[in-house]
């Protein structure tokens, strides 16, 4: 456990950086699916939001380990998936919480520690 504090404390700034990320490319997302493929402002704020989201992601590399970041992109699945329940009105099932929960787990489990 003390490696994992140490961990998190080493990539603290590249962890913040990278969850943003995840969570800007989500968005971004989003925005095209709300475009219904056409040339409009929610598709042009997509491409704004995956843009600010990929900058993020390259900036966050600098600040921390690959092992240890490269793990928080998956965060954009549960990004999305909570954008789509509260903005666009898409129902969740017991089947998504468990994914949901899965990939927490996962990022935890793998992306918690480079030593």
């Amino acid at each position: 456990m003390n490696r994992f504090k140490q961990s998190i404390r080493e990539n603290r700034k590249g962890i913040l950086l990278m969850t943003l990320a995840a969570f800007l490319t989500s968005l971004g997302q989003m925005f095209w699916k709300l475009s219904g493929a056409g040339m409009n402002p929610e598709l042009i704020g997509g491409f704004i939001f995956y843009f600010l989201g990929a900058v993020l992601m390259i900036l966050s590399f600098r600040f921390g380990s690959l092992s240890v970041l490269h793990p928080l992109l998956s965060l954009g699945y549960v990004f999305a998936l909570f954008l789509g329940v509260f903005l666009v009105g898409e129902t969740i099932e017991t089947v998504h919480v468990l994914g949901v929960l899965l990939i927490i787990g996962g990022v935890v489990l793998i992306g918690g520690g480079d030593h």
